[in-house]
């Protein structure tokens, strides 16, 4: 579900109360899981053998008290009962396995698409539906609740399915034997049916806020582990703490209350077992007195009713089940609907120009959701093969101006254009191998080196790699890592420090060779002998092709061609370096000034 905040959509969680119906749901989720009707024909041919093949100790039964006892005992009738039975449940059995394993295997096959949809459909959304939920939250949908659907289809559904075929052919039985009892063990089900369905809302309510507690407390976690460096030199142990035990109180709250929900409910079918056992017991003795019945079909008839309330009762379980998975299903559907801000155009898209791109901002405007505008009418052009700095105080909508350039983000107002041709035109596969952007943080993944290089462009050899990181000039810095291309960066990249996460990320995307480059301050965290070393190798790998940098050090601007100066938003100084200085009074001459002063 979306809302709509100065023209761009963000994530809102559905409220319970408003949740779509459980049928709809499922009928929404089976439609996304085509798997799930291969081969159903079959699997249901197996269930009914299963289902009918259950009947057959009751009738045995009856056959063997009535015909091989009652008239006096006779041997080979009751041996002929006995094999027959045998057999019986020998094919009942194997197709009650083979029941399970299809739909054990058909229920795990539609689930990973599922989640594999999901999973894709997460990385299909704007940089802003991102940063409106929480990152654990939208992790517990692909992971925990695409489980919790699993878990129910593969054994509440099995469950279910066979136990509503027992259901039928129980209850055709026991009227065949008896319509007067069978009258009694309805009348006993009928009010705990009622009182069943209308607890069925409540308990799925309650189980889209254990949902709903569960992502959260996920992103608690999350949180407080990413950010255990943060909490320790802060000393904030004990309020971080007590925020885990909240969520933690919390997810647990939820999930009581879902649970004497499902108690009363199983209360209920508990006591209806017992009621329709004692009506048939006593209406059976009166029937069996005026021999309208035999002792075998009486008998029989008990353990047919034990069959019939095996079924109600277990519904009361797979109810709970159902109703988290059903919880589940509603929050995966809820990111499948979002539709992205930023979407691929696709096959109707185009293809970026072939050679260095040129850039124009026409009335470009932009605000976050809910916030005052960042970016206030920005007209300008930036000529092929020119090395661009953009500069400005903290805030003032740098990084917001590279985000758009790459369409991270799309403008509220106006619109960028790469050649002439508006990004929102351009096909995703063109733009991601046109343009690359150097984050701030130098995101690294759980790997090697080598191997977070190499996402750029898979294909390179080990010998390629050190080719690159000579160009670079960092061949002295690679050896000094412990096992050189080889060396784990871990999670995040955490086994190295900031400035060397961000010479990976800069030779990740000297690799990738772009058209147009974007450096978001990709140097503000090294060194300063590290950032003259690499300010020579950029301006070779720079030399060609567009290239636009965040600058939080001035260096970068007095090595650019042009200097964009941003302030609150707006262009207010553009040009060289050595121009914009000559005015003391300036915006940029204030800055350089400042960034001389911290330098000394």
């Amino acid at each position: 579900m979306s809302a709509t905040v100065t023209g761009k959509p963000v994530v809102a969680e559905k409220p319970v109360a408003a949740a779509e119906s459980t049928w709809h749901t499922l009928r929404r989720g089976l439609s996304l899981s085509p798997e799930l009707r291969v081969g159903l024909v079959g699997t249901l041919g197996l269930a009914l053998v299963y289902m009918v093949g259950r009947v057959a100790v009751p009738v045995a039964v009856q056959q063997g008290i009535d015909n091989g006892i009652s008239g006096g005992l006779d041997l080979g009738a009751l041996y002929g009962v006995v094999a027959v039975t045998a057999s019986v449940l020998v094919v009942t059995t194997t197709c009650g396995y083979l029941m399970m394993r299809r739909l054990f295997t058909v229920s795990e096959t539609a689930l990973a698409g599922v989640r594999v949809r999901a999973f894709r459909h997460v990385h299909d959304l704007s940089m802003l539906h991102q940063q409106s939920e929480r990152r654990g939250s939208l992790v517990s949908r692909v992971t925990s609740d695409v489980d919790q659907i699993t878990q129910f289809l593969q054994w509440g559904g099995v469950i279910l399915l066979v136990n509503l075929g027992q259901l039928a052919v129980t209850t055709a039985v026991m009227v065949v034997y008896s319509w007067q009892l069978t009258l009694v063990v309805f009348a006993a089900f009928l009010p705990a049916v009622f009182i069943i369905r209308s607890l069925q809302q409540r308990l799925g309510a309650a189980y889209g806020v254990v949902r709903q507690r569960t992502g959260a407390l996920l992103g608690a976690i999350g949180e407080s582990v990413v950010g255990a460096p943060v909490i320790r030199a802060y000393g904030i142990a004990g309020r971080t703490a007590r925020r885990l035990d909240e969520a933690i109180d919390g997810q647990r709250q939820a999930q009581q209350k879902a649970i004497r929900i499902s108690i009363l409910g199983s209360s209920v079918g508990e006591l209806a077992a017992g009621l329709a056992l004692a009506g048939v017991v006593a209406l059976g003795v009166v029937l069996g007195a005026d021999q309208t019945l035999t002792i075998g079909e009486v008998t029989a008839f008990l353990f047919l009713v034990t069959l019939f309330i095996q079924p109600v009762q277990i519904a009361t379980e797979v109810l709970n089940e159902a109703q988290n998975a059903i919880a589940g299903w509603r929050r995966v559907l809820d990111v499948l609907d979002m539709a992205p801000d930023v979407a691929d155009p696709g096959e109707r898209g185009r293809a970026l120009p072939s050679g260095p791109l040129d850039v124009r901002f026409a009335g470009v405007g932009f605000a976050y959701p809910g916030g005052p505008p960042v970016l206030h009418d920005v007209t300008l052009d930036i000529a092929a093969k020119s090395r661009v700095a953009v500069v400005g105080e903290t805030g003032s909508g740098k990084t917001t101006f590279a985000k758009l350039l790459t369409r991270l983000m799309d403008p509220t107002e106006g619109e960028v254009l790469l050649s002439g041709v508006p990004l929102t035109q351009v096909r995703f596969d063109s733009l991601r191998a046109r343009v690359v952007m150097v984050p701030q943080d130098g995101f690294l993944f759980d790997a090697t080196v080598a191997e977070n290089v190499r996402f750029a462009r898979p294909e390179l050899t080990d010998a390629q790699l050190t080719t690159a990181f000579t160009e670079l000039g960092l061949a002295d810095w690679l050896d000094g890592l412990p096992s050189g291309l080889l060396t784990p960066v871990g999670e995040r990249g955490e086994a190295l420090s900031v400035g060397e996460r961000q010479l990976v990320a800069l030779a990740r995307a000297y690799v990738a060779d772009p058209d147009l480059l974007v450096l978001d301050e990709a140097t503000s965290a090294v060194d300063p002998a590290t950032e003259v070393r690499l300010q020579r190798t950029l301006d070779a790998v720079t030399r060609g092709r567009t290239t636009l940098a965040i600058a939080h050090r001035l260096s970068t601007a007095q090595a650019a061609d042009e200097v964009i100066v941003v302030d609150r938003g707006r262009i207010v100084q553009r040009g060289p370096h050595d121009e914009l200085v000559r005015d003391p009074e300036s915006v940029y001459a204030l800055l350089y000034a400042s960034w001389l002063e911290q330098t000394r």
